[in-house]
């Protein structure tokens, strides 16, 4: 199933595995490192620092993003803050724990020794961006300051206010703007990669859009590394930016790498509620508030349409608190998002109704403003608080904040060994690009950490033994494999323009599949409804290769070309989702398959049968599946309990 692949898990004692696998990866001598070249796809967080590091290091390094700035990528969204077992607060913390947390969180369908590395690692992180400048909250007394977030019942979070994605970002942008000043890294901005080069089963290279001319050109290095995030906006409305996209992973998995854990999407419960339907993006407010935000909803459906501060406390249920007092609005982000799902379709959500249901609760302020002063609530919140206010026009200073879940983060990505090494030799996946760390929920605060844990610490080590190890053939434009590669690139772009009826735009089809797995493949799941969605995705397939219109041409600045390519891979990506989602019967964190939840609406997971990563491998037809087992060495999974 996975033959001829290296061992994706090392063993022996658990906190020793990393150190002892560190000592036996291959070195390449300082003097050495200058004769190797190394691709880059992303320059978010994972992308950033893994250029800056490499770069520091001696390598050379060309690194690409498709936006207009390495500044501008999606980690920048980033709102509540990076955790990191540092026990600052003296409340029992430790590596082990915010190991068992993340197990735990992700519903025990993650491999051990990857999480405990992640936790480990996480420590140094925080060193790391502090000795950059990062400007994290302190205490009064200096000591860098933490909250708590979802899944914890201790404070690990740090965090720079509601910008922590930013600063960190910005941390990371400016170590690698200095190899660039240096000559170590080159970087291409406006560049899509929209082709992998594989050359004797080796990834060795790109073919890239320039999206301002359109000229197509292709880069060649000894490996290649994706840092390009994740897929949640194959779902049309999600809190990721309308750029974020599939198809640098889509085109590496059409190669031979495999999609690992599809289906597994994080819903974020806290997300500002659709207003209308020609909206096309969704707001994410920090899980950060649900510390001092009481969360509630109407208990008599007659009150919905009332104004929150005419509704009695008697008559407000704060059901995460009556359902999980240990964690209360502390949950995890999938068991709140469900909660939250429930209370609406009983009808008791409040806000404007979308398709007949009112689709939003009450994110309530009032009691931590009475109880620590709304100066100390506008210091943690505030400008949080304001871009809300600038959204909706409410003042949540006054009056409850609504929210509804959202699509946010991908648990699934590209399949890696514990090198984060692909099922191709030479290609490497970081970040959210790959699935490695979060099992089937990822924890909030997360997913930074291992971000700048893959860049900064865990790639620059892996990528130089796999570079140690190999000799490489000189390749240059001419080479039959890169010619190739370009020939596909220029003729999907012609497929793409050149539609027998040309009639609809590509945001067209991208709200046709987005409805699509919201509805099948969303918060729940079910196998009749996933199987019609599957027949439904085919059916937009063909509408769409028959009827996408594209206006402009490919050589210049044509951004309905760019949508156009990218929802094309969500199409096929949307199936997969489902195929993967309808293969696992069982429910477990985010994946919720209505046939297999316990009478109070628990994930009921089935180990005997579902304890793998689905790593599906592109076939001709249908997508052919491996399964890698997962062995729960020194965590013993138990139900999942909040309560």
């Amino acid at each position: 199933m996975f033959d001829n692949r290296p061992t994706f898990e090392p063993t022996g004692p658990l906190q020793e595995r990393w150190k002892k696998h560190l000592f036996d990866l291959s070195l390449i001598a300082p003097q050495n490192r200058a004769k190797h070249k190394i691709i880059v796809v992303g320059t978010g967080l994972a992308g950033a620092s893994l250029c800056a590091t490499l770069g520091e290091m001696g390598y050379h390094v060309n690194s690409f993003c498709f936006q207009d700035s390495p500044r501008r990528a999606h980690s920048i969204a980033a709102q509540g803050g990076i955790n990191a077992a540092k026990n600052y607060q003296n409340d029992g913390d430790s590596v082990w724990r915010l190991f068992y947390d993340t197990i735990k969180g992700g519903d025990f369908r993650a491999r051990e020794s990857n999480v405990y590395r992640l936790a480990e690692l996480s420590v140094n992180i925080i060193d790391q961006a502090v000795a950059q400048g990062v400007p994290f909250a302190r205490e009064y007394s200096g000591y860098l300051a933490n909250r708590s977030f979802g899944g914890a019942q201790v404070s690990r979070t740090f965090y720079a206010r509601g910008q922590t994605g930013q600063q960190l970002l910005l941390g990371a942008y400016q170590a690698m703007s200095r190899q660039i000043a240096a000559g170590t890294v080159k970087h291409h901005s406006r560049s899509e990669m929209l082709e992998l080069i594989k050359i004797d089963g080796k990834a060795r290279g790109i073919v890239v859009r320039d999206l301002v001319s359109g000229e197509i050109n292709s880069h060649i290095a000894d490996c290649v590394v994706l840092c390009t995030g994740g897929y949640g906006n194959a779902f049309y409305l999600s809190t990721n930016a309308k750029g974020c996209n599939t198809s640098a992973t889509w085109r590496a998995h059409k190669h031979g790498a495999y999609f690992a854990n599809p289906s597994f999407i994080q819903i974020h419960p806290t997300c500002i509620p659709q207003s209308g339907e020609s909206q096309s993006k969704l707001t994410l407010m920090s899980e950060s508030l649900r510390n001092d935000g009481r969360i509630w909803a109407p208990k008599n459906s007659q009150d919905c349409s009332k104004n929150p501060s005419d509704i009695a406390a008697a008559d407000r249920d704060y059901f995460l608190e009556r359902l999980y007092p240990a964690f209360a609005n502390l949950v995890p982000r999938d068991i709140a998002s469900r909660a939250l799902k429930n209370i609406c379709d009983d009808g008791n959500g409040v806000g404007v109704k979308i398709h007949g249901q009112r689709r939003g609760v009450y994110l309530d302020f009032a009691d931590a403003i009475n109880n620590l002063g709304e100066d100390k609530i506008r210091e943690k919140y505030g400008n949080l608080f304001e871009m809300y206010q600038r959204i909706t026009g409410d003042n949540p200073y006054k009056t409850p904040m609504k929210i509804y879940p959202a699509v946010h983060y991908t648990m699934g990505g590209l399949w890696v060994d514990y090198n984060l090494m692909t099922s191709i030799d030479g290609l490497f996946a970081g970040g959210e690009a790959n699935f490695s760390d979060h099992g089937a929920n990822r924890l909030g605060a997360s997913a930074l950490m291992q971000g700048l844990a893959d860049g900064y610490f865990i790639l620059p080590q892996t990528v130089a033994s796999y570079l140690a190890q190999g000799k490489f053939a000189k390749v240059d434009d001419k080479h039959p494999a890169v010619i190739e590669a370009l020939n596909a690139v220029k003729t999907r772009l012609e497929r793409l323009q050149n539609a027998p009826k040309p009639k609809h735009s590509p945001d067209y089809f991208h709200q046709q599949l987005g409805k699509i797995l919201w509805e099948s493949c969303g918060m729940s799941r079910k196998g009749a409804i996933l199987k019609q969605a599957i027949k439904q995705i085919d059916a937009l397939q063909i509408q769409f290769w028959q009827h996408i219109k594209i206006t402009g041409i490919d050589a210049e600045l044509n951004q309905t070309l760019e949508r156009a390519g990218r929802v094309a891979d969500f199409i096929e990506l949307g199936r997969l989702m489902c195929a993967d989602a309808l293969d696992r019967e069982e429910s477990c964190g985010c994946h919720a398959r209505t046939e297999h939840l316990s009478k109070d609406g628990e994930a009921q997971r089935n180990d005997e049968e579902f304890a793998y990563v689905s790593a599906w491998e592109s076939g001709d037809k249908n997508a052919i599946l491996h399964k890698e087992f997962l062995a729960f060495e020194f965590i013993q999974p138990t139900i999942r309990n909040y309560k």
